[in-house]
């Protein structure tokens, strides 16, 4: 197989790094009132107030261009300023139908899938399911105004004087997932365990799922071993979509579930980064480091849940009873459509064609998978990566990929232009768990 390179690869997060004055920003704004320029006195009703005090909020810093039109800007990742993407904040204090003009003006990321229709979502205190602005009325362009650099134009009309929020894309918070787990645990299932497998820098849980048939694990058992992972990108929302329906769908009675359980043992970290996505970053942890770039030497002072899931992963991999046969770090795609894989290429071909086999699966059963996005390398620039990482360092018999998915939408040649994705359609693809049997059973 040839080996393709990818400009586009999520694990090397492309476009332009901007850094200037407006990164000094170290924290969210926090029931900010805005006044209208000009305007001297009380606020007023009608003058906005802004919040991203909360969890997993972003937003650094509103400017007032005129009385409708507000510069929105995104606090940089905590510790580094290179990564502005992800914003999350509220706004409140509203007249009913006023009308407003937003522009996110300081992304740190100019190839974007804003240029394909993708659209920020928005929800309100009436209204709390999650919803895409219609693309029609929301622009991205270089703007004279900003010295040429892009911004993000969209308008907006309140309807209702009610609390509304707005981000990047679906938000899915570290306590979402605890909620979804303790459910899960509540429920005493024979074939779950929950285990705390570490502590982040903050006290965050890192959590671990065993998930299989309990004769499986049984001492001096064998056991075939998949292991999954997400959200080591914090702002990477649709990676915590996808592990939730990985897990819904494992712990069901679905008769391939039951069949799954009863010969693979599953493994499955739901956030690698629990303290970035609890913050509101995009890209890093608490001190700024990419993690996704850690797992050749990872600190366990400064990277402890990379250091606890890898330790757990080698031991896995030096057990004589475990055959690791999968590792999925399971990702967001900020340029690309669809949903696809990043895979590793050897020098040896029977570990080629076998790489390739998991790939194949899902783009003959999964109507939203991209062969032709799918990426084959060994770029020296990713050897931090948890794909390049482990493929190098556990038995020459695990296979290691990376699972991204795009955070718009998808496309096929037969389709009439792009299907948005919605947080349920994100929950699990269409026919995966028939490549999960298929595979997984060999």
């Amino acid at each position: 197989m040839a080996e393709k390179r990818s400009d586009s690869d999520n694990e090397t997060e492309t476009g332009e790094d901007v850094i200037d004055d407006q990164d000094t920003m170290v924290g969210n704004v926090t029931n900010l009132q805005v006044l209208p320029p000009y305007h001297y006195g009380p606020a007023e009703k009608g003058h906005l107030c802004f919040d991203a005090a909360f969890e997993s909020g972003n937003l650094g810093r509103v400017s007032p261009v005129s009385d409708e039109e507000f510069d929105l800007f995104i606090r940089p990742d905590t510790c580094n300023a290179r990564y502005r993407v992800w914003f999350y904040f509220s706004v409140s204090n509203m007249l009913k139908g006023q009308r407003v003009i937003f522009n996110i003006v300081n992304f740190s990321k100019t190839k974007s899938l804003f240029r394909e229709g993708m659209t920020p979502v928005v929800k309100s205190a009436s209204r709390p399911k999650w919803q895409r602005l219609p693309s029609k009325q929301c622009f991205y362009y270089r703007s004279p105004r900003k010295q040429g650099e892009y911004i993000f134009t969209f308008p907006f009309v309140f309807d209702v004087d009610e609390l509304y929020y707005f981000a990047y894309c679906f938000p899915y918070t570290y306590t979402e997932l605890q909620a979804y787990l303790d459910v899960l645990e509540s429920q005493n299932l024979p074939y779950l365990r929950r285990e705390l497998l570490g502590v982040s820098v903050q006290q965050r849980r890192l959590d671990l799922l065993t998930i299989s048939h309990p004769a499986n694990l049984a001492d001096h058992v064998q056991q075939r071993v998949v292991f999954f992972t997400a959200r080591v990108h914090p702002g990477e929302t649709p990676a915590s979509f996808i592990c939730h329906g990985v897990i819904q769908f494992l712990v069901s009675q679905h008769s391939l579930a039951i069949l799954l359980r009863k010969y693979i043992v599953f493994k499955i970290v739901p956030i690698l980064n629990p303290d970035g996505v609890y913050l509101g970053n995009y890209r890093c942890s608490l001190m700024g480091y990419d993690l996704n770039r850690q797992w050749t030497d990872p600190s366990p002072w400064a990277h402890p849940t990379l250091h606890t899931t890898k330790s757990l992963l080698t031991s896995l991999d030096t057990s004589q009873n475990v055959d690791l046969d999968f590792y999925v770090d399971i990702h967001a795609h900020s340029t690309l459509m669809n949903a696809f894989m990043f895979g590793n290429t050897f020098d040896e071909g029977s570990r080629v064609e076998q790489q390739s086999v998991f790939p194949k699966l899902l783009s003959m059963n999964v109507e939203d998978f991209s062969m032709g996005n799918t990426c084959f390398n060994r770029d020296q620039i990713k050897s931090g990566t948890s794909r390049r990482c482990l493929a190098q360092e556990l038995g020459a018999n695990t296979l290691c990929y990376t699972l991204e998915v795009s955070f718009f939408g998808w496309m096929t040649n037969s389709s009439n232009g792009v299907i948005p994705y919605t947080a349920e359609a994100c929950i699990f693809y269409k026919n995966t768990q028939y490549c999960l049997k298929k595979l997984f059973l060999i």
